[in-house]
C-alpha cells in the first residue's frame, strides 16, 4: 500500500466507526428514553437495562453497516475533491479507480463482519429479551404440562420433565405433514430417558403413528426406540422455543423448511433469512455506488455529503421494506426479492463509476 493508500483508507474508517457506533448509539437512546419507566416499573436495575441495550448492538449495527459504509465512501471521497487532493493524485498518475481501490477491498472486508453480526445477533437477541424479563429464563429443575417447538417441524406435548431424574413422563412427538409422501407423524411414548454419556433419549414402550398415507392408519409398537430429531438436552427442553428472529441463518432454514414441509406459508421468513446475507452484501454495493456520487458535486460542502447519504440510506431502506413485502406475497421468488435493492444499486454504481472521470 502507499501513503495515499493509507492515508485513503485510514479516512475511511475513521468516519465508518464514528457511524456504526453513532446511529445505533442514537437509536438506543431514543429507544431507552421512551421504555426506561416501563422497565424500571419491572422491578428492573439500571444495570440490567444497560446490559441489555449492549445486547442490541449487534442487531443495530448490523443493519445500518451499509449507511455506515456509504457515510464514509462520500465523505472520503467528498473531501479529497473539496481540498483538490483529488486532482492532485489524477495529475500524479493514480486514476479514480486506483485512488478508490483500497475503501472497495475495505468494504469487502465489513461484508464479512456483516455475516459475523447477522449470526451473533439473534444470540444477543435472546439475551436481550431476558434481561429486561420479555422472555422467561426457566432455572427450575422441573417443568409440567408444556408444548415445546422443536427444529424440522416437531412439536413436543409433555406432562413432566424431571432434570434431576432425566426423564420426560407421557410424551407426545407431533410432526404435521402434508399427504402421502409425507405423512403426519405421532409418536407417544409413557416415559423417556436421557442418557448423558449418549446424549440421546431412549422412549419406552410406545408407539409411532403414520397419518394420511392412505384409508388405512400405520402403527408401530416399540420397547425401547431412539429418535434422532429428539436431539434437544433435559436444560434445553426447559427453555422457551425460539422465535424466528432469534435464530441464525442456518437455524432459520431449517425451520422454513419444516414449515414448507407442513403446508404452512414461509415465503416473509424466507424473505429475512436471505436479507442476512443480501444486507452485508450491499456494503460493498454501496461503497461503489456512493465512490462517483460523491465527485458528482465536489465543491458542495458536508451539507451535500450528508443529505446524499441520508437520501440514499432511506431509499435503500425502503426499498429492503418493498422488497418483503413482494417477496412475501408471492410475486417474485423471496431470496430473489431480498437481492432486488442490491441489483437496482448495483447498476446505479455501474453506471456512475463508468460517467466518473478517472
Amino acid at each position: 500500500m502507499t501513503t495515499l493508500d493509507r492515508y485513503v483508507l485510514r479516512e475511511w474508517l475513521r468516519v465508518l466507526v464514528i457511524t456504526a457506533l453513532g446511529f445505533p448509539i442514537v437509536v438506543i437512546v431514543i429507544d431507552l428514553t421512551d421504555r426506561l419507566g416501563a422497565y424500571l416499573g419491572r422491578g428492573l436495575t439500571k444495570q440490567q437495562v444497560a446490559l441489555a441495550y449492549v445486547y442490541y448492538l449487534p442487531e443495530t449495527v448490523f443493519m445500518v453497516l451499509p449507511a455506515a459504509v456509504l457515510f464514509a465512501t462520500v465523505f472520503t471521497i467528498g473531501v479529497l475533491g473539496r481540498h483538490s487532493e483529488l486532482v492532485a493524485a489524477k495529475a500524479s498518475g493514480v486514476s479514480f479507480h486506483r485512488l478508490c481501490r483500497p475503501l472497495f477491498v475495505a468494504a469487502a472486508g465489513v461484508v464479512l463482519l456483516g455475516i459475523a453480526l447477522a449470526e451473533v445477533a439473534p444470540i444477543a437477541t435472546t439475551r436481550r429479551l431476558e434481561l429486561l424479563g420479555e422472555k422467561a429464563i426457566r432455572s427450575t429443575s422441573a417443568r409440567y404440562n408444556f408444548v415445546y417447538r422443536a427444529e424440522q417441524g416437531w412439536v413436543y406435548a409433555i406432562r413432566s420433565l424431571d432434570i434431576g431424574q432425566r426423564q420426560m413422563r407421557d410424551l407426545i412427538l407431533t410432526r404435521a405433514g402434508t399427504g402421502t409422501e409425507y405423512p403426519t407423524i405421532v409418536v407417544a411414548a409413557p416415559r423417556a430417558v436421557y442418557s448423558d454419556t449418549t446424549r440421546i433419549w431412549t422412549l419406552k414402550r410406545g408407539t409411532q403413528r403414520f397419518l394420511g398415507t392412505g384409508e388405512r392408519e400405520l402403527a408401530v409398537s416399540f420397547d425401547s426406540a431412539r429418535m434422532r430429531v429428539l436431539r434437544e438436552t433435559p436444560a434445553a427442553l426447559l427453555a422457551e422455543p425460539k422465535a424466528p428472529e432469534e435464530m441464525r441463518y442456518a437455524e432459520l432454514g431449517r425451520y422454513i423448511d419444516a414449515l414448507a414441509r407442513s403446508g404452512t406459508d414461509h415465503k416473509k421468513l424466507r424473505v429475512k433469512q436471505a436479507l442476512k446475507l443480501s444486507v452485508p452484501f450491499t456494503c460493498i454495493i454501496i461503497a461503489l455506488f456512493g465512490a462517483p456520487l460523491a465527485i458528482t458535486s465536489p465543491r458542495q460542502g458536508a451539507a451535500f455529503g450528508i443529505a446524499v447519504s441520508l437520501a440514499t440510506t432511506v431509499v435503500f431502506l425502503i426499498g429492503i421494506q418493498l422488497s418483503q413485502a413482494v417477496g412475501a406475497g408471492g410475486i417474485i421468488p423471496p431470496t430473489l426479492a431480498a437481492w432486488v435493492p442490491n441489483a437496482i444499486f448495483g447498476v446505479a454504481a455501474v453506471v456512475l463509476l463508468r460517467r466518473a472521470r478517472t
